[in-house]
């Protein structure tokens, strides 16, 4: 099974919301996926990212960019970047917000441009949401295709709406058919 890492950051626990979301879906989808905090990173954690077919990233977006907590996280991979540790790596990103564009595109675009620095392949967002497709009620309503941008739902208790974690799903189902498409095949054991 595919080892999918994803590592996340979370102020008031929208964006650890989606997270859990797409590591169940991405279980759902035979896939082992791994929940990081980036503010609380151990060895074992940098081991996971190392061994890992693909990486997930995931920040809210605070003032049109990643979270301060995640861009320090995206600079203590530097020597990774040096030697190109995370090649051919499949990566995606999800971000959340308070408002429907909250300026979430900015934030995709800074993880994309940081995965691809570090030789990884991005994939981006399939789901066509309405009015186009009148049968999907809410999924990928901000129709961003960068990643997955979730609003925080107006009720904090809930965090989420049900449309947004039904989107956060669809996008793991995604995941885990590019990696499941594009990663090369285990060994075969010798009998």
């Amino acid at each position: 099974m595919p080892n999918i890492a994803i590592a996340y950051f979370s102020g008031a626990g929208h964006t650890r919301r989606l997270a859990e979301e797409i590591a169940n879906a991405l279980g759902q989808a035979e896939c082992n996926a791994r929940l990081i905090d980036v503010e609380v990173m151990f060895r074992i954690d940098w081991n996971a990212l190392a061994s890992a077919d693909a990486i997930l990233m995931g920040s809210p977006t605070y003032m049109g960019s990643v979270a301060g907590p995640f861009k320090a996280f995206m600079d203590a991979t530097s020597d990774i970047w040096e030697n190109q540790g995370w090649r051919d790596k499949m990566a995606a990103g999800f971000t959340v917000a308070g408002y429907p564009a909250g300026d979430k595109l900015a934030t995709l675009i800074q993880m994309a441009v940081f995965a691809t620095q570090h030789g990884m392949i991005w994939v981006g967002q399939d789901q066509i949401g309405a009015p186009v497709n009148p049968d999907n009620p809410g999924i990928n309503a901000s129709g961003t295709w960068m990643g997955l941008a979730a609003t925080a739902d107006a009720d904090h208790a809930r965090k989420l709406s049900e449309a947004e974690l039904e989107t956060a799903r669809r996008f793991a189902h995604r995941i885990a058919r590019a990696v499941q498409r594009w990663s090369p095949p285990a060994p075969e054991n010798p009998a």
